[in-house]
């Protein structure tokens, strides 16, 4: 890996694609530290310390929305939107076609529609967070923000949310000029950078920590990073593997010409559904904290008992907790993965070109044929995912260290992009030695 990037730099376009990828590194750092003004970070931190959903959401950002800077909310609105587009181009027809059939205009239009209902997620994300946040009393009677008086609350409210929601944009923006100059999916390597910079952090609590408490830590802290490094191992499969399923193509004559005649094969990846179904059940899975969260510590009665409960059994470290955790990241990956990956018009497009399964007829057999294949491929992606998905808290607890937050999300996109990066890299290096070749 390392003698790649060596060879990468020696390439002039890869090594500027590599400092355009620098470059907005050093953009993504540097507003996490412009803050907001007018924020009682103190607060606001005592606040954090009791809102998992904020610690999770938090991660992606670099530790902006622990510092409550301009890129506070991170790039999440536009993933959401994402999701949502390609939620939506299954369920809505015409955007299906557009998708489909549309090509390089297709796609330009439903990447305006996703940037669109960017803008539109942040606005009303701010929204919310802002007037919320705003009504929040600590208990020694000090708001999140030293709100000025009369007419000019409203102006600085408004001046804070169209601050939040002009940072998104501007990462958005960012990232996809960092898909287009640099290397890789620019939108995934600014939460990669997110997530890699609270590192420092970890590691420098992580031995301090183990100063204090001697030898027995250390033997803890090395079973913690040797549990890692298979969890990282266990993902790198999980992310390269996939199914081959062989193809051929009839011959076709057309006047003096014959196409076709070529074998060939589907790639069907064993994790179709990414990280998207461990960020949609961690999420279901912070809600009921979130929400009792804003519960009056002192509350007593109906409303003390469900706070009370809320706290024990959605307990990261409760085993009902996980057990349902384990549960959702299963269907979310059984229902993301029929959404990515259409079996039907996999087998109608095989059917239209003249292509078929070695003993399996086109059309239907086919659909029912790969559908198969799915399921099975699926139910081990489901498994893999959940194990990966509680691992880390077990981990944790066995080995005693808690300073160090390697959770199963931060692990998958840091895998997972470093791996896509790499071979974005290593296939410009291909290319251009081809290029070479033909010259």
């Amino acid at each position: 890996m390392l003698q790649t990037v060596i060879n990468a730099l020696k390439i002039k376009d890869i090594r500027n694609r590599l400092l355009w990828l620098c470059a907005g590194f050093a953009i993504f750092v540097l507003m996490v530290h412009i803050s907001v003004p007018g924020v009682n970070l103190k607060v606001w931190k005592d606040l954090l310390e009791g809102k998992a959903l904020f610690q999770f959401l938090g991660m992606f950002t670099g530790g902006a929305l622990n510092k409550f800077a301009i890129g506070a909310m991170g790039i999440t609105p536009y993933i959401n939107a994402s999701i949502i587009m390609q939620l939506l181009t299954v369920v809505i027809p015409k955007l299906h076609e557009l998708q489909k059939e549309g090509g390089d205009m297709g796609k330009r239009k439903l990447g305006q529609y996703v940037r669109s209902l960017t803008m539109v997620l942040a606005l009303f994300q701010s929204s919310m967070m802002v007037l919320s946040l705003a009504k929040y009393k600590s208990p020694t009677g000090e708001g999140i923000f030293h709100l000025p008086e009369g007419p000019m609350k409203y102006l600085y409210l408004i001046t804070v949310i169209l601050s939040l929601t002009a940072g998104t944009a501007f990462l958005m923006w960012l990232g996809e000029l960092m898909t287009d100059k640099g290397i890789g999916n620019g939108v995934s390597l600014l939460i990669f950078s997110g997530i890699v910079l609270r590192f420092p952090k970890y590691i420098k609590e992580t031995f301090e920590l183990a100063g204090v408490r001697g030898t027995e830590y250390y033997v803890g802290l090395g079973i913690f990073f040797i549990v890692m490094v298979l969890l990282i191992m266990g993902i790198i499969m999980l992310t390269q593997g996939q199914r081959k399923v062989p193809v051929q193509y009839a011959k076709r004559v057309v006047g003096r010409k014959v196409f076709g005649g070529q074998s060939t094969y589907i790639p069907i990846r064993v994790n179709n559904a990414g990280v998207i179904s461990i960020i949609f059940a961690i999420s279901i899975m912070h809600l009921p904290q979130t929400f009792t969260g804003f519960i009056p510590k002192d509350a007593v009665g109906f409303t003390g008992m469900i706070r009370d409960f809320v706290a024990n059994v959605f307990n990261p470290r409760h085993f009902f907790y996980n057990s349902v955790y384990f549960l959702l990241v299963c269907f979310f990956t059984y229902f993301y993965s029929a959404i990515t990956f259409n079996i039907v018009d996999v087998a109608d497009n095989m059917k239209k070109y003249g292509g078929f399964i070695p003993g399996i007829r086109p059309g239907r057999p086919t659909a029912e044929y790969l559908e198969k294949i799915l399921s099975r491929i699926t139910f081990i992606s489901a498994i893999s995912l959940g194990f990966i998905a509680v691992a880390p808290t077990y981990v944790m607890q066995l080995t005693r260290v808690q300073t160090f937050y390697l959770g199963s999300t931060s692990l998958l996109i840091v895998v997972g992009v470093a791996l896509d990066t790499m071979q974005q890299i290593e296939a410009r290096m291909t290319m251009r030695h081809y290029q070479g070749f033909m010259k």
